[in-house]
């Protein structure tokens, strides 16, 4: 069974997940104390945001190179994402419980990230 073939940036399983990851970031930040409301909240929540969007501006540019590239920033994202709900964790602001859904899914976008950027470094390389 081949997998369907990859239209538009939606169709990517990659972005998919980062989306996910971005609403249950959302969903988690709901309950960090209100003073951090245009700190750290507002800096999660747009971290979070970061990793999908770099995904599908890459997937809409012209080359492969551009398209590494932002998939890099991406996961540049995504690792300062982690620090930040690291950094969440060791403030207090996430219950017991609560952060190991969202990492465990961070993670698997992480890997998926890597994957794909691997992936296409190899195809470049086996061009020329």
């Amino acid at each position: 069974m081949t997998a369907p073939p990859i239209r538009t940036f939606k169709d990517l399983l990659v972005w998919q997940k980062a989306m996910d990851l971005s609403v249950e970031v959302y969903h988690l930040t709901k309950n960090y104390p209100s003073h951090e409301r245009y700190g750290l909240t507002a800096e999660t929540r747009k971290t979070s945001r970061s990793v999908p969007y770099n995904i599908a501006e890459g997937h809409k540019r012209g080359s492969t190179a551009e398209y590494i590239r932002f998939l890099g920033i991406a996961a540049g994202s995504a690792g300062e994402l982690e620090t930040q709900l690291l950094l969440a964790g060791r403030l207090g602001y996430l219950k017991e419980g609560t952060a190991e859904g969202v990492l465990a899914l961070h993670a698997e976008v992480e890997r998926m990230l890597d994957a794909l950027i691997r992936s296409l470094k190899a195809k470049i390389s086996a061009e020329h």
